[in-house]
Parts: C-alpha cells; sequence; structure tokens
C-alpha cells in the first residue's frame, strides 16, 4: 500500500499552483500557532540575527516563513510528480549560467532558502551537467526511497551519504561533477568550527572550502527565490577569492555572504533549523 502522504502530494501534482500555494498559506498560518517548540526556534534565530528588529516585525517574519516552509513542502508535488513541461515552465534560471557550462570542476554554494529542492530540480533538469549532492536518510524507508529517487528525477544526479567521507566527493569533482553543496546548517560539533553568523558564534562545517581545495572547483553560490510563478534560480558569479589556505576565514567569509543573500529575502530562509543548537564551551543552550 502506498505511503498515504506520497499518495497525497501525487493526487495534488496537477493541481493549478495558484490552489497549492493557497493550500500552503493554509497550512501554514495553522501551524505557526500549532507547533508552538518549531515557533520558539524560529523567534529565537531571528531574535539573535536580526536584534534591530522590533519583536512585532520578527513575529511577522516568523509567520511568513510558516507559510514558506509549508508552501515549499507542498510545491514538491509538482517538483516530483508534475509533468515535465509544467515544471519547466515553472522554474526560471537566471544571472550567471554560463559558470555551469563546460566540464570545470565545480561547488555549487546552495544555502538553505526554502526552494532549495525547486533549485536543484531546475538545474538537473534544464543545465546538461552530470550533478553530486549529499543526502541524509530518512528514518522511514518509503520516505527515503520516495526523497532519493525524486532527487534523481531529471538528468544525471549521484548521491553520496555522509558516512562515504570526502574521498568519493572529491574525486567526483575531479572528474567533471557539479556538487550541490549545502553546509549552512548545524550538523553538530564533530568537524565544526565557531566562526559568525550575524555576529553570533554557530558551528559552521567547514566542508565549501575544504572540498573546494580539494577538488580544485570554483565555488558558484545560487540562490532559489519562490515567486507567483514557481521559482527563480539566480546563479551568481564565481568567487574569485575562495578558497584560500585559511579554512577558518574561508568558512567566517562564506556565512558573510550567505547573510547578504539572506537579507535579500529573510523570510524565505529555513529558520525552523536549529541554526545555533552547538554552543562553544561554557556557554548556555538559546533555544
Amino acid at each position: 500500500m502506498p505511503h498515504p502522504g506520497i499518495l497525497f502530494m501525487r493526487l495534488i501534482a496537477p493541481l493549478p499552483l495558484s490552489w497549492i500555494r493557497g493550500l500552503g498559506a493554509v497550512l501554514g498560518w495553522v501551524l505557526y500557532p500549532l507547533v508552538a517548540p518549531r515557533r520558539k526556534v524560529v523567534l529565537t534565530n531571528l531574535a539573535l540575527c536580526f536584534p534591530e528588529r522590533s519583536e512585532a516585525e520578527r513575529q511577522s517574519l516568523a509567520r511568513q516563513s510558516f507559510v514558506y516552509f509549508a508552501q515549499s513542502f507542498l510545491d514538491r508535488a509538482w517538483l516530483w510528480h508534475g509533468h515535465p513541461d509544467v515544471v519547466r515552465s515553472r522554474l526560471k534560471i537566471t544571472g550567471a549560467v554560463q559558470e555551469l557550462q563546460g566540464e570545470e570542476a565545480t561547488i555549487i554554494f546552495a544555502p538553505h532558502f526554502y526552494g532549495l529542492d525547486a533549485g536543484a530540480t531546475a538545474l538537473s533538469q534544464q543545465i546538461d551537467r552530470r550533478y553530486t549532492t549529499i543526502y541524509t536518510p530518512q528514518p522511514s524507508p518509503a520516505i527515503d526511497a520516495w526523497i532519493r529517487d525524486s532527487r534523481r528525477r531529471f538528468g544525471h544526479v549521484r548521491l553520496f551519504y555522509r558516512a562515504d567521507g570526502l574521498k568519493p566527493i572529491v574525486a567526483a569533482l575531479r572528474s567533471g561533477e557539479v556538487l550541490y553543496l549545502l553546509p549552512d546548517m548545524n550538523f553538530g560539533p564533530q568537524e565544526s568550527i565557531f566562526v559568525p553568523f550575524y555576529g553570533v558564534a554557530a558551528a559552521t562545517v567547514p566542508s565549501l572550502s575544504r572540498l573546494a581545495r580539494l577538488g580544485r572547483a570554483k565555488v558558484v553560490p545560487i540562490t532559489t527565490r519562490m515567486t507567483a510563478t514557481g521559482y527563480e534560480v539566480q546563479v551568481h558569479p564565481a568567487w574569485a577569492d575562495f578558497p584560500t589556505q585559511d579554512l577558518e576565514a574561508d568558512t567566517a567569509l562564506m556565512n558573510l555572504r550567505l547573510q547578504d543573500y539572506i537579507d535579500t529575502m529573510p523570510a524565505q530562509y529555513y529558520w525552523v533549523h536549529k541554526r545555533f543548537k552547538t554552543r562553544p564551551p561554557g556557554e548556555p543552550s538559546v533555544y
């Protein structure tokens, strides 16, 4: 018997985008008062990162964030089950697209905006390269298979697990595969270093700098923005001054540039994540 959640996503996939977005807006507004622990996480993150904003402004931003979260979740219905022509029509790639042409070793720095799966789908469907990304297994076998298969729906996509280590990823980069990397989350104290994020010490994996150096790869940031007609995937110019030999300085620079991207659409960043869960020695929990 199919998983009920997956069946639901298949059923709503053909609906007009406005209907799916409307359903997502309702779901977001319902979740905001109901899911108190996650609401507190979002509000804590916003208070730490935007102390200059009033409490009312941060609450409004949090409500918007919940709506975007719910809408982007339901959008996976058409991203993963919609007709390919419909998917293509709703995903617009803009900016320095030439950075992704050819066979040069390339890491895509893809921050955790709610449109992260839309960005990956757009690239694998519309730009002919071989892609890799790092995948975290899901507890449910049915959900795990659904996500793995859906992220490999278009083009040539290979998934690595964190337990696989760096060696196969570096080999893939050197062979011309593009790595879609999302290093801007708290993955715990292992392998992390503390660098500022909006002025707050944040445990951050230095994988972007390390993999770029080992794979002799350029770093091309992309930001995916939800729009009324789908998503805009903006390809930014490659970073000319990255990586260096200073792992900590590179990681701090990554966070600083990430802030610039977030400031253009703060409600669409993944604030539901406990970004500051790991604290420096001696510092109390913020959640």
